[in-house]
């Protein structure tokens, strides 16, 4: 009855295709330089390091894995992720990194062995965020920056909240699988705690936006009949008459411009720190 992370080329298709340019940011603002990453005096975070040891944990089907490789010029990158699906997905289009099914929040690697540990759109899916948090910082290096980014489910994914705001409507059960309350983790004040919890240092947020412009109304709501993802697993328990109810409702209520496209946004919330040296 809970999420469902199986299929890659339904995942891509639904969110996917969102997270690489938001990792391609995440990645820039992790590996500038310090002079140009410097959004106010007296910030002193320093940048991810050129051709060091990386680990993505919860790589799903390696969005961020790939912007890594691309981006940061790494000696070596490590995914791990539990599902072997998203795993054969990411070593098919990813043969310069290393893949490991494993438990973000009980990684199988040994202690200090990272440059930079980094996760995307996982950790809020994560039973006992804090705990794989803790792990992130375990297998870092000193120094080592560790950094995460998740959507903002209250009001910044557009996409997904215009789903559940319906859903609600339709299905006021859907409450209890609404991913806004659902994740708590999902803020700059809970990410900034975990950190410093972790014992991190120099924390650090920032939100991170993108553009997600959809062809038309069936581009929007053919990746939510794929089932992979929380609010696919919801709609693929409900009756087809209470599907039907959903779907009717965003038909109507997605704004649309003159070419029929439905121009939305979706922000994520990032955060890093620095392993105590």
């Amino acid at each position: 009855m809970g999420d469902v992370w199986a299929v890659g080329d339904a995942y891509e298709a639904y969110v996917g295709r969102w997270s690489r340019p938001v990792a391609a940011e995440f990645l820039r603002w992790l590996t500038a330089p310090e002079d140009e990453q410097r959004a106010v005096p007296g910030d002193e975070q320093r940048a991810a390091p050129a051709g060091g040891r990386w680990l993505d944990a919860g790589c799903g089907t390696g969005a961020l894995t790939g912007a890594v490789l691309a981006a940061a010029s790494p000696a070596l990158v490590v995914g791990v992720d539990m599902s072997r699906g998203f795993l054969a997905e990411a070593r098919a289009h990813l043969p310069a990194a290393r893949f490991v099914a494993g438990d973000a929040s009980a990684l199988p690697l040994g202690e200090a062995r990272f440059d930079a540990v980094v996760s995307g759109l996982a950790l809020n899916f994560v039973p006992g965020a804090q705990r794989a948090v803790n792990e992130f910082a375990r297998v870092a290096a000193p120094g080592a920056t560790v950094a995460v980014y998740v959507w903002d489910y209250t009001t910044g994914m557009q996409m997904m909240r215009h789903f559940w705001d319906a859903s609600l409507e339709v299905d006021p059960a859907a409450a209890d699988q609404d991913e806004g309350p659902r994740f708590p983790i999902c803020h700059p004040g809970a990410l900034a705690q975990a950190w410093t919890d972790a014992g991190l240092r120099d924390v650090e947020t920032r939100p991170i936006e993108i553009p997600t412009v959809f062809a038309d109304f069936d581009d929007y709501w053919r990746p939510f009949l794929g089932g992979q993802g929380a609010a696919p697993a919801y709609l693929a328990r409900l009756r087809p008459d209470r599907q039907r109810a959903i779907r009717d409702l965003l038909d109507a209520r997605l704004p649309r411009d003159g070419d029929g496209k439905i121009a939305l946004t979706a922000r994520a919330w990032a955060v890093r720190g620095e392993a105590p040296r």
